[in-house]
């Protein structure tokens, strides 16, 4: 192999937060807590920590479990004691003193990443899980005497079974970046402020349960909203769901985790349940869309591929996000049919575009222009229904649109 040919193998091999341009750049426009994964020794610190330290050192702060001795073991009550790297964690999660924070441990323990992942949660951070791709990465013989906390081959041993296998999200998506899911936020809030004033949609309250014109506030109605935008490609389960395992074994997926990619909104909707973004998937993102997402959710109807790929905004209290894709569905089911919806006005500024109704309380506006934003392919580690109230303005929390 050539000196050539062997830069670009490592290369090939290395994260794309490390070597992409695109991802590079949003990254440094995202929040993201980078989880370093794997047995001592297999080269998280060399081989990974250091380095992405290096590429993103104006944004990046660095916090490693050995700088507090905490000494990798199964977990007992006799286990490390993470409170003071937790209370580092948390002030620079609270004082914002980075935007890509990396933590350097084995991560071994799924009581100690749920803590980690609630975290994420509360301070709005995509996570990110990296393991070194070393040769000796799983060779207990070889960490050994590579590993600097002198861990005896029966150690390692015992901590590897909970790293040979793939920690598995409930979901794998596209993140927004930080700065184009606050974009995309207000650009929703004036979605839903100008279709409330549209005269054609005061007269069409009924099903969204009001008579009284004066009584709806879409923001209230549309009561939550995800703690961080994103589109899902694969729901997962943590491992559970019918082909997870084989979709994570995906060369495809495999090489894209952590990649930056740009997604394209051609349409925002709002139906009684649901208000959210249609998007149109490039040739490469559909790779990573899977051939049955459609007929998951709508198993007697055929769609084209990727259809169902959306960014949930809003839902009314007691739906749960996977509905807004049902919902995307049912519109292109319509047009598929022939109903390209009545034509009832246009909206201006970020969301200009043509009205169109649909019955039964099916509104979209197809862009004029579309949207783009920026985002990262990874997964969501954390709980399920994770939601935060509908939020857009600078003041945190939308303000009130009340039809007038």
């Amino acid at each position: 192999m050539s000196s050539q040919a062997s830069k670009d193998h490592l290369e090939g091999q290395k994260s794309p937060l490390l070597v992409d341009d695109h991802t590079v750049v949003t990254v440094r426009e995202s929040k993201i807590l980078v989880l370093l994964r794997g047995l001592p020794g297999s080269g998280k610190t060399t081989t990974l920590a250091k380095e992405i330290e290096q590429k993103y050192k104006e944004t990046s702060r660095l916090i490693s479990a050995d700088q507090y001795e905490i000494k990798p073991v199964i977990r007992s009550s006799s286990g490390g004691d993470y409170t003071k790297l937790d209370d580092e964690l948390t002030t620079c999660f609270e004082r914002r003193e980075a935007s890509l924070v990396i933590l350097d441990d084995t991560h071994h323990d799924h009581e100690r990443l749920d803590e980690l992942f609630d975290l994420a949660n509360k301070y709005h951070f995509t996570v990110v899980v990296l393991e070194p791709k070393t040769p000796w990465r799983l060779d207990c013989a070889q960490l050994k005497d590579r590993n600097h906390w002198k861990l005896s081959l029966e150690e390692l041993k015992n901590l590897r079974p909970s790293l040979e296998k793939d920690l598995l999200p409930l979901y794998f998506g596209w993140f927004l970046a930080k700065r184009d899911e606050d974009s995309l936020r207000k650009t929703s809030h004036e979605f839903l402020e100008q279709l409330g004033n549209l005269k054609a949609f005061k007269k069409r309250l009924q099903a969204y349960g009001y008579e009284d014109k004066h009584k709806l506030d879409l923001l209230k109605h549309f009561a939550k909203t995800p703690n961080i935008l994103h589109c899902t490609s694969k729901f997962c389960d943590y491992g559970k769901a019918a082909g997870s395992e084989e979709y994570a074994r995906q060369e495809v997926v495999k090489k894209s985790y952590s990649k930056g990619y740009t997604l394209h909104i051609t349409a925002l909707f709002a139906t009684p349940r649901t208000v959210g973004a249609r998007l149109e998937l490039t040739e490469e993102q559909l790779l990573l869309w899977p051939l049955d997402a459609e007929r998951e959710v709508m198993p007697k109807d055929t769609f084209p591929r990727g259809s169902r790929a959306h960014v949930t905004l809003g839902t009314a209290a007691e739906v749960q996000d996977v509905q807004t894709g049902i919902d995307l569905l049912e519109f292109i089911k319509l047009q598929q049919a022939g109903r390209e919806g009545e034509s009832l006005g246009e909206l201006t500024g970020s969301v200009a575009g043509k009205v169109s109704y649909f019955d039964n309380g099916l509104w979209m506006v197809n862009l004029s222009r579309k949207i783009e934003v920026k985002s990262i392919f990874s997964g969501y580690y954390g709980k399920p229904g994770v939601n935060v109230p509908l939020r857009g303005s600078k003041k945190g929390l939308l303000h009130q649109c009340h039809i007038m």
